[in-house]
């Protein structure tokens, strides 16, 4: 008991002042003394441990005979804790998306079965039934081989519609894209994670890339599944929208002396190429991605619609086989059946064997691409304050890499900045990556 007495002692918060060195020495006396009366009372209770303790605690006395002041101070706990809640929520959003990026791979290659396996099955369907009405007209068993090539064509018929309405081609290129993107959200906070401090900001920041990329590649197919016909063809978006810059006084641009500053990397060069990329991209690449994709989305409207109606045709068709003036070895309504189930396979087999659903969606995602880029820089130069910014050198190699040039390459850009310049004077494209 008097070992944990004197402990309690020294491990409290205590301040000895240098004037107390006199009454501190007669304590120290009084301690030792009382501790060896206990030791020499209970030599035969007092154990081998219990004997370590008091001299343990006699050491501890000792500290506050050669310190004039002995303090103890114990450091808040507040911050750390905030920062740790913070630490907790990065990794609970990186393994968040780790798990979002192994469901829309698995999901991915589903729907990608879903367009080979309902391709071939349909076109089997169509193909058999054709031939069932061709033959039907000399066969003994006519009434059996129409009824069967009906059943088969007009199968056909709603199986190219429901396939022609998911676009599984389409759906498999959504997943696909957004597994590598998740995959990169999660790099992103890991990398933030190990390398720099975590704030709440960074969590708020994290959570909105979340929401925005489930926002954009949904896992259910019904009933959020993606308009693949849409009435205008937008870039994809799968990043949140950037907040605007916070204006401050302190090292901030005038309206006179915009990008005349040199600093954080940032030159009134570098600023004006970045202004040229931006104007290139919005003339050339993004407006040359969002073209084309109107044409692969008109063509596939067309065939989407050609499809079933050619096999519904075909299935009317056959119920006209053999019946009245068309009762004859050379019959026009097997011959029409034939032709239209024969059609209703080839513009399947268009459709969905060169996957133009995926090839809008892989063109509607290379214009998001460049938007993004577009934004970034936009985003960049809204800053006033330079020091504020990303280092202009990094951000420079960033978007170099992106758009698959040398830092070098990005200087021929800075002209394009100019009023002078018209759209139709620009001849080449910002990106050589896509």
């Amino acid at each position: 008991m008097a070992g944990l007495a004197v402990r309690s002692l020294a491990g409290g918060s205590l301040v000895l002042p240098a004037a107390s060195r006199s009454r501190r020495r007669s304590v120290l006396l009084c301690a030792r003394a009382s501790l060896r009366g206990v030791v020499s009372s209970s030599t035969t209770t007092t154990s081998t441990s219990d004997r370590r303790q008091l001299a343990v605690s006699i050491d501890e006395l000792r500290l506050g005979r050669d310190d004039p002041v002995v303090t103890i101070h114990t450091a808040p706990a507040a911050p750390e804790e905030d920062g740790g809640k913070a630490v907790e929520k990065l990794r609970a959003i990186a393994e968040a998306a780790a798990d979002r990026a192994e469901m829309h791979d698995i999901i991915g290659r589903q729907r990608d079965n879903w367009n080979h396996l309902l391709l071939h099955s349909t076109n089997s369907l169509t193909l058999a039934a054709s031939a069932m009405a061709a033959l039907a007209p000399a066969a003994p068993n006519m009434v059996a081989l129409k009824a069967s090539a009906g059943v088969l064509l007009a199968t056909a018929a709603v199986t190219m519609a429901a396939v022609n309405k998911i676009q599984p081609s389409q759906l498999a290129e959504e997943q696909r894209n957004a597994t590598r993107l998740w995959r990169e959200l999660e790099r992103g906070v890991r990398a933030q994670l190990a390398h720099t401090v975590t704030t709440e900001a960074d969590v708020e920041d994290a959570m909105e890339r979340v929401l925005a990329l489930d926002a954009a590649y949904p896992l259910p197919l019904l009933p959020v599944m993606l308009e693949k016909f849409p009435k205008t063809v937008e870039p994809a978006r799968w990043w949140p929208k950037k907040k605007p810059a916070v204006q401050k006084s302190s090292r901030s641009f005038g309206p006179a002396r915009r990008g005349s500053s040199s600093g954080n990397g940032w030159t009134q060069e570098l600023e004006e190429e970045m202004r040229g990329i931006v104007r290139v991209i919005k003339a050339k690449d993004e407006q040359e991605f969002l073209s084309v994709g109107k044409l692969v989305l008109g063509l596939n409207k067309g065939l989407a619609l050609a499809g079933p109606a050619l096999a519904g045709t075909a299935a009317l068709a056959t119920i006209f086989i053999g019946t009245g003036a068309d009762s004859g070895p050379t019959s026009w309504a097997s011959g029409a059946a034939v032709v239209g189930g024969a059609l209703a396979a080839a513009v399947n087999t268009m459709e969905h064997g060169g996957q133009l659903g995926m090839v809008f969606e892989l063109l509607r995602n290379c214009a998001g691409f460049y938007r993004k880029i577009q934004e970034d820089i936009e985003a960049a130069l809204a800053e006033p304050d330079v020091e504020r910014r990303e280092s202009g050198e990094v951000f420079a190699t960033k978007i170099a890499l992106k758009l698959g040039r040398s830092v070098s390459d990005l200087k021929q850009f800075g002209k394009m900045a100019s009023a002078s310049v018209r759209d139709e004077d620009i001849k080449y494209f910002a990106g050589k990556l896509f």
